[in-house]
């Protein structure tokens, strides 16, 4: 099968000479193909470079064919509507005058006729009911998302490059995104850490400090040969270290039995018992020996040494991101939240949540679940006090941690070892270096400006200053927090939540992460069967602190 692109000792840094991808070779096939690797590691640079929106600083990029790309970020101009991410306004304003009977000789010439079946098409890949004339700002962002790929699907592309396509879909967006790729037979490079996207793809290269390694088959296949190779890793350094001890007993045994061969001789020489030339030969020829012995042992020690030393950097590699939280000691019988017919929104007469009333006590672990455009977020923002209810009353305890998809505890201008030290006032430079390398923050890398990290970084570096402290806040509200984070932190905040001995209040669309997190009761923002907003009417279960919708699980 013959490449579709094709990478040559590519290579480039960041602006302030950062490197993040050296002297790589690479090609993709015409296949569905995962790109994934820790934060940081240049999987949305190098779809750039693909796509011709960076330029390598040296190596080349060989494409075989057409690329389409969706973009992670993706700012929508006003006026905008759905044929404008087409491309198609004039040719369907072309159908409108035909079907007028104003159409001139040249728009009867130019007329595509198959247009807006193909585009109904498209629309109907992702699973979106909407007409080409829909304004894009009416979308939820989810929805934009949707009409971005079938604008893709409707270019037909030779190759897709899909930079995180179910971030912020609710449920229903990421089953259309993952229905497609299943179906999709063109060359596609997926940047995900959607694990149920990526079970629809036929292998996955994974992007690190070693390089790009490639692995046929889908996500669950890729995760059983990282662990074996992460097994393989901890067995060759553990054979290193007993090398280098063996190594070092017999270097001490030689060196004692020649030193007291060494104390012989020096005592026959004292005696006078051995003629001094032959004294003097023999002295020689041991410290001649003594000396190639040190360098032979010197020599074996330096190889061992090294294959730690590699072995150790398979491992960073290879294993996932630890996390340990210290304990909240949040008591069970705690108010934690209270609503208390809750009614809010930004538009006058258009309320977002709509006579909402619910409670947590103690350390529940609440979802908070709807579609796109549910006031998931809006919620939350309520609960941090971020936005201010119209009606009702909301109580929340005192300490509690926001992490909003900006991560805006952070300030951008600011170190993240500044920024720990100044969200956790009572701890020490040690403290802070501790807590900041638990969340694989070491040394220098604690010193990167919160406003050159990558979004799963910032999301990272927000989780260590706001959690990594002596004492963190009794609840945690999150608002899509798998969105920009890398598998291994991924599963590494999943280990530390699971620890955390506070109160969660999430959205995500994630249901792995979810079930990982061992959440409790669900909250589900679904418009009732009357079209109320937000007020959970229409959810199937209902318990007694948990009006509007709670249901235990």
């Amino acid at each position: 099968m013959s490449a579709a692109i094709t990478l040559s000792h590519l290579s480039w840094s960041t602006p302030d000479g950062r490197s993040v991808l050296s002297n790589l070779d690479l090609s993709f096939a015409p296949v569905r193909t995962g790109l994934v690797g820790r934060n940081g590691a240049g999987k949305t640079t190098l779809l750039k470079l693909i796509a011709g929106e960076l330029v390598a600083h040296a190596g080349s990029v060989a494409v075989n064919g057409t690329v389409g790309i969706l973009r992670q970020a993706f700012a929508v101009s006003a006026g905008e509507t759905i044929a404008d991410l087409f491309g198609v306004r004039e040719p369907l304003a072309i159908l409108r005058r035909a079907e007028q009977g104003e159409a001139t000789a040249k728009d009867l010439a130019l007329a595509d006729w198959t247009l807006e079946s193909r585009v109904a098409g498209a629309l109907a890949r992702v699973s979106l009911d909407a007409r080409p004339d829909t304004p894009l700002a009416a979308l939820s962002g989810g929805q934009v998302t949707r009409a971005r790929l079938a604008a893709l699907i409707f270019a037909a592309p030779d190759v897709l490059l899909l930079d995180e396509p179910t971030n912020n879909l609710d449920r229903a967006g990421r089953a259309a995104v993952i229905d497609f790729l299943s179906t999709w037979r063109s060359g596609a490079i997926v940047v995900s850490h959607d694990r149920e996207l990526l079970e629809n793809v036929d292998e996955i290269v994974e992007l690190s400090t070693l390089g790009a390694a490639r692995y046929g088959g889908a996500w669950s296949h890729y995760s059983e040969c990282k662990a074996l190779e992460l097994d393989a890793a901890r067995h060759d350094m553990a054979s290193a270290e007993k090398r280098i001890a063996e190594i070092d007993r017999r270097a001490q045994d030689t060196a004692e039995r020649k030193a007291r061969k060494d104390g012989a001789g020096a005592r026959k020489r004292a005696r006078g018992d051995m003629p001094r030339i032959l004294a003097g030969a023999r002295k020689d020829r041991s410290e001649h020996t003594s000396g190639d012995n040190a360098r032979n042992a010197e020599r074996r020690r330096v190889q061992a040494l090294e294959g730690i030393a590699a072995a150790r950097e398979r491992i960073e590699v290879l294993q996932p991101l630890s996390v340990v939280l210290p304990p909240t000691h949040l008591p069970a019988g705690k108010i934690v939240v209270a609503m208390e017919g809750v009614t809010a929104g930004y538009e006058a007469h258009r309320p977002i949540v709509e006579d909402l009333s619910f409670s947590m006590t103690g350390p529940e672990r609440v979802a908070v679940t709807g579609a796109n455009g549910s006031g998931k977020t809006s919620l939350l923002a309520l609960v941090a006090g971020q936005m201010q209810p119209w009606n009702g009353t909301i109580r929340v305890v005192k300490d509690f941690a926001m992490f909003d998809q900006q991560v805006n505890l952070l300030d951008p201008s600011a170190t993240i070892r500044d920024n720990f030290l100044r969200i956790n006032a009572d701890a020490d430079e040690n403290a802070c270096r501790a807590a900041l390398a638990r969340f694989m923050f070491r040394a220098d890398s604690a010193l990167q400006v919160v406003g050159t990290l990558s979004g799963g970084q910032l999301l990272r570096a927000g989780l260590a200053c706001g959690l990594g402290g002596p004492a963190p806040p009794p609840l945690l509200i999150l608002d899509e927090p798998t969105n920009h984070l890398d598998f291994d932190s991924i599963e590494a905040v999943e280990a530390g939540l699971r620890a955390y001995d506070g109160a969660l209040l999430v959205v995500s669309h994630d249901e792995r992460f979810l079930e990982a997190i061992r959440i409790t009761r669900r909250l589900d923002l679904t418009p009732g069967l009357d079209g109320t907003p937000g007020s959970g009417r229409g959810c199937a279960g209902r318990s007694p602190a948990a009006h509007a919708g709670f249901s235990g699980e």
